[in-house]
């Protein structure tokens, strides 16, 4: 945690002890009252805390004064065939912490259905592991997060309210006409959208769609990688190429 993150109505409540951050100020940062540590408005400003005062109960009480608007999310959405639990949960917080803009989690043909009924969908865990990956990165802002059931209704959102149309490139170790890194080599992507398939990849019939979508099919080499391996390196080379990671 490379930064306390809050919402607009915790920023002026004192921590109670057992908070997560709390617990991170006092036994990781070993901060006393007078002390300052990095904090942020989730979806807002980053800033710098100062501790007023620790009560005989262990509430720590701050002020808060930003200093930044915090670190902008970058143009690229990734849409990604539901993988196990375990996997998204690391996946989302590493996505988060890269900084892409949008996620959108999809069901596939070869989704395994069980997947879509996962409860890391309705607990919270999945906005748990956005928030830990982007205070990870010491940033403010989080990805926004969709469901769909189907890889046409997540090909249909990145249309909604576009003026124009991303690069659209759909990792594929089977059909791809290009690497990843030739494809972002020969054209300059200013935002883009990358897909990526559950753990035992696109059908036939979902390349077509793809295709006819729009989307380039592009390899990440001749290694058959796991969904969160995927998603992690494919939008770092992206990010890279776009300029991001200089």
């Amino acid at each position: 945690m490379n930064i306390c993150l809050f919402t607009k109505e915790e920023i002026l409540k004192p921590l109670c002890k057992n908070d997560e951050r709390a617990l991170h100020i006092i036994k990781v940062l070993h901060k006393k009252t007078g002390d300052s540590f990095e904090a942020g408005l989730i979806g807002s400003s980053a800033g710098t805390a100062t501790i007023t005062n620790i009560s005989d109960k262990g509430e720590i009480y701050f002020s808060f004064v930003p200093k930044s608007a915090g670190k902008p999310l970058y143009p690229l959405t990734l849409i990604i065939g539901f993988p196990r639990p375990i996997q998204l949960r690391r996946l989302l917080r590493d996505v988060a912490g890269l900084g892409c803009k949008k996620i959108i989690l999809t069901g596939t043909e070869l989704t395994e259905k069980s997947y879509l009924s996962s409860s890391v969908v309705s607990d919270g865990s999945a906005y748990k592991m956005l928030l830990e990956g982007t205070a990870q990165a010491a940033s403010t802002h989080i990805p926004e997060l969709l469901f769909v059931d189907s890889l046409s209704k997540a090909v249909a959102k990145i249309t909604e309210n576009q003026n124009a149309l991303p690069s659209l490139i759909a990792l594929d170790n089977r059909r791809a006409k290009t690497s990843l890194h030739d494809f972002l080599q020969t054209e300059k992507a200013f935002e883009v959208v990358a897909a990526i398939g559950s753990e035992r990849g696109w059908t036939e019939d979902e390349r077509n769609f793809l295709e006819q979508s729009g989307f380039c099919l592009c390899s990440l080499g001749n290694r058959v990688l796991r969904t969160e391996t995927a998603a992690t390196v494919a939008a770092s080379i992206i990010l890279d190429s776009m300029g991001f990671l200089n």
